[in-house]
């Protein structure tokens, strides 16, 4: 049981240890994509714009603290 622990606390590590603000945001951007596109409107556009914004938003957090 202890490499299934290993597994799932190296992804932790990896997607939320390091800035769980860029990693919501990420998965925000993910689900409204999603939904817009279920709703049938053309949304290519809105991930990479929320990705521009949440990388300025982990950048300035990284640089105040």
């Amino acid at each position: 049981m202890s490499a299934l622990k290993a597994f799932f606390a190296f992804w932790y590590d990896f997607i939320i240890g390091d800035d769980w603000v860029a990693a919501l945001g990420v998965v925000i951007g993910l689900a409204a994509t999603a939904l817009l596109v279920h709703l049938g409107v053309n949304a290519w556009w809105l991930l990479p714009a929320l990705v521009a914004v949440v990388f300025g938003i982990s950048l300035r957090r990284a640089i105040a603290s």
